[in-house]
């Protein structure tokens, strides 16, 4: 019987090659003129050594000294002997070009456009060498926007890797560059070229209760995971929590219903970050994990959402003592609110997957946290830097969706605090973190975002507040006092509430930092 093996290589690339009977997954590597390690041959060197994610085997024959009982037991195998007994997915340790081999190009056709909220489209390709596309599910593609003159932006399917139409969700967000194309120029009809499959984002084989987590368009990949589910045998329980802001963000619920009645023993909830919200659950997806999701840490995780929607998850499990199993996660690149609770996706998709493993991060020792302050007195200072800039680019032109979306983060940041205390520290860095992020957004110039992107503001908060620490209490009045300058469109308002808050966002730092975190 011939088998599917996906190489996933460091860089994010992902090959597929046929194993036929009684083949070991190097011969047929180097048929397909994939120069994946390769030295003896004879299971003696180890230099093929491989991480198998996914499927069982014959492991073949070899020497202590190649590959260990103790390595074999934790599922690394050796390619020059192993046999599938499966399909198989397996890590290879070096990049795509080392193994002179690349991501695949298509050309495609644009078979359907729907708007499916106030801020979503839909969108389907079409190939016509629809076999030769093998891709994992909650993996991703470049797409190149026509008449960009070659950019491209990276979108997860929504579809699952059996279903011959290909699907994908878009955020639209004024100034962007698909959203522009999807939104004013795209006809059904267009030609579209793609590459990929890339990410290590995908679904293993399901082996205990999972988890899924979803923050706006992040629910693209977690369709698609859910699209393989409902096509196999599978006897463990799988919740979802889907987060969006606001009640119009909230899309493919009549989705998410078919496949609650199709794959047995799979619930789902939306939460809604909005306060306003009709929605019966509000706030964070964390706020809303119940002990049988978790299961005591008896659980893999995945997980689509912005960093600091990462972050804030770790920090919840780290903070509860559960130690999933597995966790993995794919972060966007270009997140439009990164909220633990809910968080829009991107006008771009996420960019590649990274895994992490189940081992929350620990609190930072006493020494290290003295080290924070230089780094974070810098970081604040740039972020000050770069948001004078962008209330130029943005003054007057937010249109009232904008506003209010971005009035919803101000007050979403807020009731994380009590005066100079915070509620939960956790949860205020990722709020914070979305506001501060949204008008860059907004402003459509995708240079200026990961200019602040790289920043790593909230990843260097998540660092060293704790709930216990003081806040400046005129911070949450610092937000709202930026969103209601936008509101009047006064921008020397707007730039005294950023300086003075940028001060008193540095003095909480500075006192965190001289109180070591628990």
């Amino acid at each position: 019987m011939t088998y599917q093996v996906a190489l996933a290589f460091e860089d994010g690339i992902t090959r597929f090659i046929k194993v036929g009977p009684r083949e070991t997954v190097a011969d047929a590597s180097y048929k397909a003129r994939i120069n994946i390690p390769l030295d003896c041959r004879d299971g003696a060197c180890g230099t093929c050594k491989a991480f198998c994610e996914s499927g069982t085997f014959d492991a073949g024959d070899y020497i202590e000294e190649a590959l260990t009982d103790d390595e074999a037991g934790k599922g690394f195998c050796l390619p020059c002997q192993m046999v599938p007994e499966s399909d198989l997915v397996l890590q290879i340790p070096t990049t795509s070009d080392v193994a002179k081999t690349a991501a695949t190009t298509y050309a495609s056709t644009l078979t359907e456009i729907r708007r499916i909220s106030e801020s979503t489209y839909a969108f389907s390709l079409e190939i016509e060498n629809r076999d030769d596309l093998n891709f994992l599910p909650g993996q991703y593609v470049n797409i190149e926007v026509p008449g960009s003159g070659g950019q491209t932006r990276s979108y997860s399917f929504s579809s699952g890797p059996e279903v011959s139409t290909l699907s994908f969700l878009i955020r639209i967000t004024d100034g962007g560059l698909m959203s522009t194309y999807m939104r004013d120029v795209a006809q059904v009809g267009d030609q579209l070229n793609f590459t990929g499959p890339m990410g290590s984002f995908f679904l293993r084989d399901p082996k205990r209760t999972l988890l899924l987590l979803a923050g706006g368009t992040g629910l693209a990949p977690l369709l698609a995971i859910l699209e393989k589910l409902s096509g196999m045998q599978n006897s463990h329980p799988v919740h979802l929590i889907y987060g969006v802001n606001t009640d119009t963000d909230l899309v493919e619920i009549d989705v998410l219903e078919d496949y609650k009645a199709r794959i047995d023993g799979f619930t789902f909830d939306t939460v809604v970050g909005d306060p306003a919200s009709s929605a019966e659950k509000k706030g964070y997806v964390t706020n809303h994990f119940e002990p049988h999701h978790l299961v005591e840490g008896d659980v893999d995780i995945y997980l689509c959402g912005p960093p600091p929607m990462v972050e804030g998850v770790r920090r919840h499990l780290e903070a509860e003592g559960i130690k999933p199993q597995n966790f993995y996660f794919e972060k966007f690149a270009l997140a439009v609110v990164p909220d633990a609770a809910a968080a829009p996706a991107p006008s771009t998709a996420p960019a590649p997957a990274e895994a992490a493993s189940a081992e929350a991060p620990a609190a930072l020792p006493a020494y290290e946290i003295g080290e924070e302050h230089a780094t974070f007195q810098a970081q604040f200072d740039a972020r000050m830097a770069l948001e004078l800039g962008i209330v130029e680019l943005t003054m007057g032109k937010l249109t009232p969706e904008q506003l209010v979306e971005f009035k919803v983060l101000a007050q979403l940041a807020g009731k994380t605090l009590d005066g100079e205390k915070f509620v939960s520290s956790e949860e205020f860095t990722i709020t914070n973190g979305a506001f501060h992020e949204f008008l860059f957004t907004c402003v459509g110039n995708e240079h200026l975002l990961q200019a602040y992107q790289r920043l790593e503001v909230p990843a260097t908060m998540a660092k060293v507040l704790r709930k216990e620490h003081w806040i400046d209490g005129a911070v949450d009045a610092d937000h709202l006092s930026i969103v209601a300058a936008f509101e009047n469109q006064d921008l020397p308002a707007a730039r005294t509430a950023i300086i003075a808050h940028n001060e008193h966002a540095k003095a909480t730092m500075a006192a965190a930092s001289r109180t070591p975190g628990k």
